[in-house]
C-alpha cells in the first residue's frame, strides 16, 4: 500500500444520533492522526437517504467503509477503539 494513497471512507449515520457523532468525531481523529491530508469522508445518513443505504447493504449504523485504496472493508460501530479499528481496515501498518 502506498503511504502516499488517497483514502476514500464512506460513513452511513442515522441523523445526529449520539453514536453516529461519535463515529464521526473518532474517525475524523483518527484520519487527522494517521492520514494527514490523504483521506476523504463522505457522510450519508440513512434518515434522509434511505434507499442509498439499502442499495449499499447498509443494515446498521453507524456503518464506515473504506472505499479507497482497495479492498474495500467494512466496520459498524463508534470506532471508538484505535488501534482495532486500523485493525479492521488494514491500516494498522500506518500506525507503527
Amino acid at each position: 500500500m502506498s503511504r502516499c494513497a488517497l483514502f476514500k471512507f464512506r460513513l452511513y449515520v442515522a441523523g445526529d444520533a449520539q453514536n453516529s457523532a461519535r463515529a464521526l468525531a473518532n474517525l475524523t481523529a483518527l484520519c487527522r492522526t494517521h492520514l494527514p491530508d490523504r483521506h476523504e469522508i463522505e457522510v450519508v445518513d440513512v434518515l434522509r437517504e434511505p434507499k442509498r443505504a439499502l442499495a449499499d447493504d447498509i443494515l446498521m449504523t453507524p456503518t464506515l467503509i473504506k472505499l479507497e485504496p482497495p479492498p474495500v472493508r467494512r466496520i459498524v460501530g463508534t470506532l471508538s477503539q484505535t488501534q482495532t479499528v486500523l485493525q479492521a481496515l488494514g491500516l494498522d501498518k500506518l500506525a507503527k
